[in-house]
Formats: structure tokens, C-alpha cells, sequence
């Protein structure tokens, strides 16, 4: 199934509504339980000449990452993230991104995701802790602006 950006969300990597924003969609894989990107990162996402910004490749495994608390419909938000630059990542070059859950303890969810090139080669990798909130409470707490 195909994760197109929503248009009246203002994530900035995955929302539709942030002009500025990344814009990513991405693919869920039901049989495999795995979330997918296929990108070419543009030159206005670079850190150093010809590669993409460290912060960048972190919100890349982040959101992709997120993404697999489709597969159970949770709510859940970033508590801690840890990345493993591996090799440069390049821009304008075929990059696949993939997350999945690895281990689920009460409500904290602990996933992994990959940026490898189009052959495959690991170029970062990253490991996540998502904390699963009660969504209600949360838009409340949007809402108020606190």
C-alpha cells in the first residue's frame, strides 16, 4: 500500500501541507511488515558537498521507522534514537530506506531501519525507541498548544 503525503499534514518529512518539507511517501509491505522509501535526496537537503546532512539521514530513519506503527495502528512518538552513519550517503543517487519493529515491550516499541544504496550496500543505520500514547490525550494537548 502506497503512503502518500497528507495534504493537511505539517510534518516535515512526511506532510503534505509543509511546502518547505521533505514530502516522502513510502510503501507497506503487510506480508513482509516492513515500511519502504525509494528517494533520490535533492541538493538543498546536503551537508557536505555532494552527500546528505547527517540530520537529514536521521529523519529519514526516523519517519521511516514511525511508519511501521501502521501495522498496528499505534500511536506512538519518538522517545530516543540512535544513528550509525555508516558510509556517505549521496545526493540524487537511488537510496532505499526500510524500518521495521524488532521487539515490543508494553508500550515502548523498538524498531531498526536501513539507508542502502541501489545495490544494496548499508550506507546508515539507525535504531529507535517509540513510546505508544493514548491519541486522544495528545491531540488535546496539540490543541492547546502545550
Amino acid at each position: 500500500m502506497l503512503l502518500k503525503p497528507n495534504p493537511t499534514n505539517r510534518c516535515f518529512a512526511c506532510g503534505g501541507a509543509n511546502e518547505r518539507g521533505m514530502q516522502l511517501t513510502f510503501d507497506q509491505d503487510d506480508a513482509a511488515r516492513r515500511i519502504r522509501g525509494l528517494f533520490q535526496i535533492a541538493p538543498q537537503y546536503q551537508g557536505g558537498e555532494g552527500f546528505v546532512h547527517g540530520g537529514i539521514i536521521a529523519t529519514l530513519l526516523d519517519e521511516v521507522m514511525a511508519k511501521v506503527s501502521r501495522f498496528e495502528r499505534d500511536h506512538a512518538v519518538t522517545a530516543e534514537l540512535t544513528i550509525e552513519y555508516i558510509k556517505p550517503v549521496p545526493i540524487g543517487r537511488d537510496l532505499v530506506v526500510e524500518g521495521r519493529e524488532v521487539e515490543r515491550r508494553g508500550r515502548e516499541l523498538f524498531r531498526e531501519g536501513e539507508i542502502r544504496d541501489a545495490s544494496g550496500v548499508v550506507l546508515a543505520r539507525g535504531r529507535g525507541r517509540f513510546v505508544c500514547v493514548d491519541k486522544e490525550r495528545y491531540l488535546e494537548k496539540v490543541a492547546k498548544g502545550s
